[in-house]
């Protein structure tokens, strides 16, 4: 193993890791893909962004995009941390492509909840900082269990994004199709973790890891 090999080795390393932090929490998120759109034609009203939908669904909608916007701030910073971490280049390497491919995700869900009139969660820093912690101590254990974290990781994030769709307002087909267009790219991620050699973390692991995002989506929610 090489000193460009060893978790934090880089002064460079670490200034990056900092500036990739600034620019989730505060920048404007930008997208390498399109916005995905419904596949059929979004009513007359849909162009304003919310106008098809009543108050109420404008509210759900809303806050179950602030949930998504919120959980991608955690993705993009659990994929930092582990990052930092890693033992090989090549894992380094696909965890920052994930976390590339999540900044799409981060910039879709912004994008809807300005087109909702609404507002990210205020407890955006807080997301960052806790699951960077998270994503670089389970990356503490090896890169083994670190791939067997985003597997897990992105088999709940389904989970979660299957829920929405459920509670998504019907009409509402614009927040729909960046949800359907996520969970597919979660299901890849988690997939490429897997065959890189990912490893099936212990049962009361991941129970706590579904206790922590519960505690982090009902929060985003509302604040």
């Amino acid at each position: 193993m090489t000193a460009d090999d060893t978790p934090g080795a880089s002064l460079d390393t670490w200034i990056g890791a900092a500036d990739r932090a600034l620019r989730a929490i505060f920048a404007p998120a930008h997208a390498s893909r399109p916005v995905p759109q419904p596949a059929a034609a979004p009513a007359a009203g849909a162009a304003a962004g919310g106008s098809e939908l009543s108050p109420d669904e404008r509210r759900r909608a809303a806050a179950l995009m602030r949930v998504n916007h919120a959980g991608e701030i955690a993705a993009q910073a659990l994929y930092h941390g582990q990052a930092i971490v890693a033992r090989s280049e090549t894992t380094r390497r696909l965890l920052l492509e994930a976390a590339r491919e999540e900044a799409d995700h981060l910039a879709w869900c912004e994008s809807r909840l300005k087109e909702l009139e609404s507002r990210p969660s205020l407890l955006n820093p807080l997301w960052y900082g806790g699951s960077f912690f998270i994503g670089a101590l389970a990356a503490l254990a090896g890169d083994r269990a670190s791939l067997g974290f985003v597997v897990e990781t992105e088999r709940q994030v389904e989970g979660h994004l299957d829920e929405h769709l459920g509670r998504l307002p019907a009409g509402d087909l614009r927040s729909r199709a960046i949800v359907h267009q996520m969970r597919a790219d979660e299901a890849a991620h988690g997939a490429n973790a897997r065959a890189a050699g990912g490893m099936e973390l212990p049962g009361p692991v991941r129970a706590l890891m579904r206790r922590t995002a519960g505690i982090m989506t009902g929060l985003a929610y509302w604040v």
